[in-house]
């Protein structure tokens, strides 16, 4: 019986505080889409750009090279196709990045006191 006074008066706080925790759970959720959308569209874009049925990397005239394009539009290398792959970091910096964008957000949101409502 005990357990069931516990969970009545959690589940009562919790539904006290709704409109918070959906205010929470939204800016959430934007602000990881967006750090997501963010950290894996050049990741996206750079594995399209140097995909071997890519019209980008067509170019190269040695069989097996990958053009990989450089900071200025224009400019370019062909590398053989062996030293161009995925690398086990490839999964994991983004995500860490993604992480860090998220919580730096949320702490700075949280600084902003958004959910107080003028008490003293």
């Amino acid at each position: 019986m005990l357990i069931f006074l516990s969970l009545y008066s959690i589940i009562r706080r919790v539904t006290a505080h709704w409109p918070l925790l959906l205010c929470a759970a939204t800016w959430t959720i934007l602000l990881t889409l967006t750090v997501a959308l963010a950290s894996f569209a050049p990741e996206f874009a750079f594995v399209s750009a140097i995909s071997p049925s890519s019209s980008f990397s067509k170019s190269c005239h040695a069989d097996g090279s990958v053009r990989i394009p450089l900071d200025f539009p224009r400019e370019s290398v062909c590398l053989p196709s062996y030293m161009v792959r995925r690398s086990k970091m490839d999964f994991f910096v983004p995500t860490v990045f993604a992480a860090l964008v998220v919580a730096g957000s949320a702490f700075a949101v949280r600084s902003l006191g958004l959910w107080e409502s003028g008490r003293a």
